[in-house]
């Protein structure tokens, strides 16, 4: 009787531990730290993903990087993007803007290379647009104006619904549109 007993519980254990084991390969446990090569942030999409415009003025090549925020029902000029104050131009990263020739933006000069892109919007239906020196910035949190290469006032309209910004590179500029605002900045080869 106590070998059928010893017997019966071995063979149970034993079933036990093969249902665990094919059980535990069905269904792997979730990993807890992703692997050295798995970052988490690249299986979610972005909130503002990153972008880039580009095309020829001239013969001058222009690029465009930029994060691109969605409108997500919200309110953008005025609220968002504050009024008189720099802003990004995009999202994360400041917006560049690179060129390999000499410009003339809005008539004004703005030599090779490349920018960190800044807007100012204001109250009074003007924008200030800002090319400057220091390309590698976060955000505008370090903007520092002497840096500026190059201030240009001009002109946004009311546009189509754009739900995330964008940027276009055509044969005499280039144009940011968002939510109902369009910019349009005159550049042509110097």
């Amino acid at each position: 009787m106590r070998n059928l007993f010893k017997v019966t519980m071995t063979a149970l254990i034993g079933l036990f531990m093969v249902v665990g084991l094919q059980a535990q390969n069905e269904h792997p446990a979730k990993k807890e730290h992703p692997s050295s090569n798995e970052h988490p942030a690249k299986k979610e999409a972005k909130a503002s993903p990153a972008k880039e415009a580009s095309g020829k003025i001239g013969d001058a090549t222009i690029t465009i990087n930029y994060s691109s925020p969605g409108v997500k029902g919200r309110n953008i000029w005025g609220e968002l993007v504050p009024l008189n104050k720099v802003w990004r131009a995009g999202a994360n990263e400041a917006t560049t803007f690179k060129t390999d020739k000499d410009l003339l933006v809005e008539g004004k000069e703005l030599p090779a290379g490349t920018y960190s892109f800044f807007v100012i919007p204001h109250e009074d239906a003007t924008a200030t647009v800002i090319f400057n020196k220091e390309a590698d910035q976060w955000g505008a949190m370090k903007y520092d104006e002497s840096k500026d290469a190059l201030r240009v006032n001009v002109y946004p309209s009311q546009s189509n619904m754009t739900e995330r910004l964008e940027y276009k590179v055509n044969d005499d500029g280039i144009v940011m549109a968002w939510e109902y605002y369009k910019l349009p900045i005159k550049i042509k080869v110097k």
